[in-house]
């Protein structure tokens, strides 16, 4: 079953009732109680986004999100997701899980980082083919990448596909401060990383210890391990965004609801198309099965 991306951007008490979340839109109350007040099964939801600053959430209702594996995402006066919540629990197996992740050995964890590189610029190439964009040398270097990808051809790959994927009348250069349409980039893997760190927990997995990356401030280095081959996924909705003339400066209530999307979005995997939240737990069931020795590689997109 999809689940549901619930985005508050307005002030909104919300509560537990009987399994349900329980919303009251105090800003709405004068068009009527219809209006106002409205209720959604807890096991529906699984992405819940807090971003204005008058709202009001009960304990009740934060412990029943957490047992249904709802990630919560908390946002910042500049309206951008700054906190992350998850369950401390998401499957059963979990601590014969975290054993194999915490012993997986160093030339598995470069194996996986490998497979991974590998996806993520095999996408980026998709996305410029696309555009009419010409992407063989990204193809050469999905095939060039070593395990540990000592060679950086990440990097490489990245420089060019965000040199290219632009149209040329549009300065943009990639960087989390830098300038629009950065801001819809932003926005978008923040979800995705949220969505990517739901995925982790359900199948037993700590989104803290990374196959590559090891920042010990980041509490979720798996996460942005795994989600790197679906960034192309967020790009091309800011790209068709941006394609159709639309007003990228201001990060309005309507771009974030497209930018939210992500969740719902069409990937392939294995022959397959299901949701993306959908098709998430494929990968992070296949990493399991990596960690436990049982599988040799991780089930990521392409963008055919």
């Amino acid at each position: 079953m999809i689940k549901r991306t619930l985005h508050f951007g307005n002030p909104a008490y919300l509560s537990l009732n009987n399994a349900q979340l329980s919303i009251d839109l105090p800003h709405l109350r004068e068009f009527g109680e219809e209006h106002s007040k409205k209720s959604i099964a807890i096991e529906d939801i699984g992405v819940l986004i807090l971003e204005h600053k008058q709202i009001t959430i009960t304990h009740g209702c934060i412990a029943a999100l957490l047992e249904n594996n709802v990630a919560i995402i908390t946002c910042n006066h500049s309206h951008h997701p700054t906190g992350l919540l998850l369950p401390l629990e998401g499957n059963g197996l979990q601590s014969k899980t975290y054993r194999y992740q915490i012993e997986a050995s160093q030339p598995l964890k470069k194996q996986l980082w490998q497979q991974t590189i590998q996806a993520k610029i095999y996408n980026q190439a998709a996305v410029l083919r696309e555009r009419g964009i010409p992407m063989e040398n990204m193809l050469h270097w999905v095939k060039s990448v070593r395990s540990g990808d000592p060679d950086n051809f990440e990097g490489r790959a990245a420089a060019y596909y965000w040199k290219n994927v632009f149209p040329k009348k549009v300065e943009f250069f990639r960087g989390r401060e830098g300038n629009p349409p950065n801001n819809l980039l932003n926005y978008g893997y923040a979800i995705l990383r949220a969505i990517v760190a739901r995925g982790l927990v359900s199948s037993g997995l700590l989104p803290t210890l990374g196959i590559h990356h090891h920042n010990q401030y980041n509490a979720y280095c798996l996460a942005d391990d795994i989600m790197e081959p679906y960034r192309p996924f967020v790009d091309q909705i800011v790209l068709k965004i941006k394609d159709n003339g639309e007003n990228f400066l201001e990060l309005s209530t309507s771009l974030k609801s497209k930018l939210m999307d992500i969740a719902s979005c069409d990937i392939m995997i294995d022959n397959e198309t299901s949701p993306l939240m959908v098709g998430l737990q494929k990968t992070t069931s296949s990493l399991v099965k990596c960690y436990e020795g049982k599988q040799r590689k991780i089930n990521y997109p392409i963008i055919l």
